[in-house]
């Protein structure tokens, strides 16, 4: 296609009409011609807003752009109402591919009842593969509002699922035909297959109602830089007990074959929580089928330590996410 926008009948035919999901509080939404989205709110409801490019994949990236976005709003104790989408797409994109895309995202729209409110989508000589860009629109009620600098000494640590499995499931993904020649089909698959656990949405309710006091959702830098990022919001340091981290098989297999470190690699489907009573909101968690674990406690002064048995280290500054390193 031609560099620019996107032609009407384009855009008419391959985003407007992949767009099925609406909500109420959504008084303006995609349209041609209009410039912003309009979304009513109780007069006991705080707006919440989240941003974040797909840049780390290059499938499946409709889907997974939605579903971060959803997981930075839940990670604020906020339910996702809507999105805006900037989609720009190199000119040798067909129409095809951008009726895929929106696919993408209204199947993850419907999953998680959020509408695309609007966006812009452009042809762009400045990019060599589709970029994805979301800004995500929540509500949440007034004194509900959890942020990753709430954590207090003496609370505990508790973390959601499994971490790495957006890394392992985007590897797999990526290098697909790679690992079939060292490992089975049936491994291959259950790794690609780790993309269902990536919502952080329903763990976030559970949270906010047993009232939790920090929550981080584990991305770029893993499980390392959501500690340490949640650590330096809060001021209170970290004792974490390495071998209570849990982490699948194939992610272990998987950063070893390619020598990454799992504990750096990204995780969104992991929340980070802090809580008093982590053990009470584990088996809350675990009713309502979400597996987690306590991994340690946070502490008085600044030091992020972590303990692996007898040994001890200490958390460094969050560094380029492993991920990375299976494209040089």
């Amino acid at each position: 296609m031609e560099i620019g926008k996107v032609p009407e009948n384009v855009l008419k035919r391959a985003v407007f009409r992949q767009i099925h999901t609406k909500r109420s509080e959504v008084l303006v939404g995609a349209s041609v011609g209009e410039d912003c989205a309009a979304v009513q709110l109780a007069p006991d409801e705080v707006f919440v807003l989240s941003t974040d490019p797909i840049t780390g994949a290059t499938k499946d990236t409709g889907r997974l752009a939605v579903q971060i976005t959803a997981n930075d709003l839940a990670s604020a104790g906020a339910e996702p109402v809507g999105i805006l989408l900037t989609v720009l797409l190199p000119p040798s994109a067909e129409e095809s591919l951008i009726r895929q895309l929106m696919q993408e995202v209204e199947s993850a729209c419907e999953e998680l009842h959020i509408q695309a409110m609007g966006g812009h989508t452009e042809i762009t000589a400045a990019v060599n593969q589709p970029l994805l860009s979301v800004t995500g629109v929540g509500k949440v009620k007034k004194g509900c509002l959890v942020t990753t600098g709430g954590a207090r000494p003496q609370d505990a640590v508790v973390v959601s699922k499994w971490i790495g499995v957006e890394g392992t499931s985007i590897i797999a993904k990526e290098k697909e035909e790679e690992l079939l020649t060292r490992f089975p089909v049936s491994f291959v698959e259950a790794a690609k297959g780790f993309d269902r656990y990536l919502s952080v949405v329903p763990e976030a309710a559970v949270a906010v109602r047993n009232g939790v006091s920090a929550m981080h959702d584990v991305t770029e830098g893993g499980i390392y830089g959501a500690l340490w990022e949640l650590a330096e919001a809060s001021g209170v340091g970290l004792e974490i007990d390495l071998k209570s981290i849990p982490i699948r098989q194939e992610t272990v297999e998987i950063c070893e074959y390619y020598h990454l470190n799992p504990y750096q690699l990204i995780s969104s489907g992991c929340m980070l929580m802090t809580v008093s009573d982590g053990y009470r909101l584990v088996r809350e968690l675990k009713k309502a089928g979400i597996p987690a674990a306590v991994i340690g406690c946070c502490v008085e002064g600044k030091a992020k330590k972590i303990i692996n048995g007898e040994d001890e280290a200490y958390l460094e500054r969050p560094k380029t996410d492993e991920l990375y390193k299976i494209y040089k």
